[in-house]
């Protein structure tokens, strides 16, 4: 019997093969080469197992073996394997060999992976270095590889390969700092966001600002016979590599990615306008600034571009446009105008959204007034990668019946647990937000549903402790007590002062 490889020896190796790249480049460039490597040993030990298996049953016949091979999942030749990668490892143009394997496997696999490694080059010298530390660099990286067997046969279990992604992205988000942020949403903040809005057998789930898309795998996965279509797309090229990637291994094979500013450029279209969905799931990038420098055109130089509601094709911004500075409204804009019917929408924004005023005002109070707004969710402080301010959820519906909104503040000491650079939330803190979520319900300290007669009495400002009062109450200070106190401290005093004078008299001083 085959010795199975788990989920720890997989993390460990790839953890090692990073080795090679610390103190060379920043993890957050590094992260693309390890990643593309990963995918490619899954699908070159994948490929050999097959081979064999059909070699095996056609008894060497040639001609049978290559037509069972072509219904493949993924196709590859001799090649774009990793072993002739391997082979090649000491070879003077190993980057450029590495280029073309997998501009070979995009050409064989175009339905599929078309694009997928355009953005990543492991010949280049900006990025690794001049051609002797760069070759180096990829000789050790491919020997970091080899060490990992990843047919089929040996993973216990189907998600291994996709959960070594998962950590591996989680890991270099940690390490990246503030730029890890882009790219991953931690993963119990996603599991928060996928169970508020209940993914269901033929939704569309959709993220425009999907990073390496783990939150929309997350919220893939909570529909139970996984009858879902995916929606995302990410304007960075290599996150959005990263993310393709990331839904193949996790055998997302029909997920429509794409590539592009979502604000300027939306490339989920139905008949020339927004494609609606039935669930959206996001962590858009917090106040992004000049959020609409894609509207400006190319030929317009003007310094102080000034956006206007009447250049977006889609009149998304008709409630208001957000403040140059600030895009997270935008976003927010940009969703509800992409929300089906009965959809439900679970976005992570800074607090700010909650109380600033100016066009952000405006637009809010409109979206209130519209009643699409459902729950506001303060969470801790220091949750997410790059940053240490708390952050919000909020959740939008169309078509809602109630004429409240739920405020939940989860950000006090007991609902999560402190960690040592990053605090998180445990099973049973994601659970009492949701639950209180579908309870509606106003728990003391916790919780509190208001009525949208008092949302406009306090001015349309969300500011959770406007509606939850979490200030403990202090003991009431008993005077007697204290009184009764002081004259025990002076008397012992006195004690101590005689007892001084004693020593003194007695030393002859």
């Amino acid at each position: 019997m085959t010795q199975k490889i788990n989920q720890e020896e997989i993390n460990n190796i790839l953890w090692q093969a990073c080795d090679t790249f610390r103190g060379k480049i920043d993890s957050s460039i590094y992260k693309d080469y390890i990643l593309v490597m990963l995918f490619i040993k899954y699908l070159s030990d994948t490929y050999k197992e097959h081979y064999e298996e059909y070699a095996k049953r056609y008894d060497g016949n040639e001609e049978r073996i290559k037509r069972a091979m072509a219904r493949e999942r993924f196709v590859l030749d001799e090649k774009s394997t990793f072993e002739y990668l391997y082979d090649k490892r000491n070879d003077s143009e190993i980057g450029d060999i590495i280029n073309k394997a997998l501009e070979h496997i995009e050409e064989e696999n175009k339905g599929k992976l078309r694009g997928v490694f355009r953005n990543i080059d492991f010949n280049s010298e900006i990025v690794l270095g001049k051609p002797k530390e760069r070759n180096a660099i990829l000789k050790h990286l491919l020997e970091d590889f080899n060490k990992l067997n990843l047919r089929p046969s040996r993973l216990s279990g189907n998600d291994v390969i996709g959960d070594a992604y998962e950590y591996m992205i989680a890991k270099f988000a940690s390490d990246a700092g503030k730029k890890g942020g882009e790219f991953f949403t931690p993963s119990m903040v996603s599991e928060l966001l996928a169970r508020l809005v209940k993914p269901e057998e033929n939704d569309r789930i959709y993220d425009p600002t999907c990073g390496s898309g783990s939150l929309l795998i997350k919220a893939f996965n909570k529909v139970p016979n996984k009858k879902a279509q995916i929606y995302g797309q990410e304007r960075n090229g290599q996150t959005h590599s990263l993310c393709k990637m990331n839904m193949f291994l996790h055998g997302i094979d029909d997920a429509r990615i794409a590539w592009g500013d979502t604000l300027s450029n939306p490339l989920h279209l139905e008949d020339d306008k927004l494609m609606k969905f039935q669930v959206i799931v996001s962590n858009p990038p917090f106040s992004l600034d000049k959020w609409a420098m894609g509207f400006a055109g190319e030929t317009n130089t003007d310094k102080k571009f000034k956006m206007e509601a009447s250049l977006d094709p889609y009149r998304r911004f008709e409630w208001g446009v957000p403040p140059s500075s600030k895009g997270d409204y935008a976003f927010v804009q940009h969703m509800l105008y992409s929300l089906a019917e009965n959809g439900r929408m679970g976005v992570v924004l800074p607090h700010g959204v909650l109380f600033r005023g100016a066009s952000e005002g405006k637009i809010r109070k409109q979206i209130i007034e519209l009643n699409l707004l459902d729950a506001v969710i303060g969470l801790p402080e220091n949750l997410f990668f790059g940053t240490g301010i708390p952050a919000c959820v909020l959740v939008f519906k169309k078509n809602r019946t109630k004429k409240e909104v739920l405020f939940i503040d989860a950000s006090g000491e007991g609902n999560y647990e402190k960690g040592k650079n990053q605090n998180v939330l445990r099973e049973e803190d994601i659970q009492k937000i949701v639950d209180t979520y579908e309870k509606y319900e106003s728990i003391d300290k916790y919780s509190y549903v208001a009525t949208i007669d008092e949302i406009k009495e306090n001015d349309y400002n969300l500011n959770i402790p406007r509606y939850v009062d979490t200030f403990e109450e202090e003991e009431p200070v008993d005077m007697d007590a204290v009184k009764e106190n002081i004259a025990n401290i002076k008397a012992e005093l006195k004690e101590v002062e005689k007892q001084m004078a004693k020593y003194i008299e007695e030393l002859g001083l």
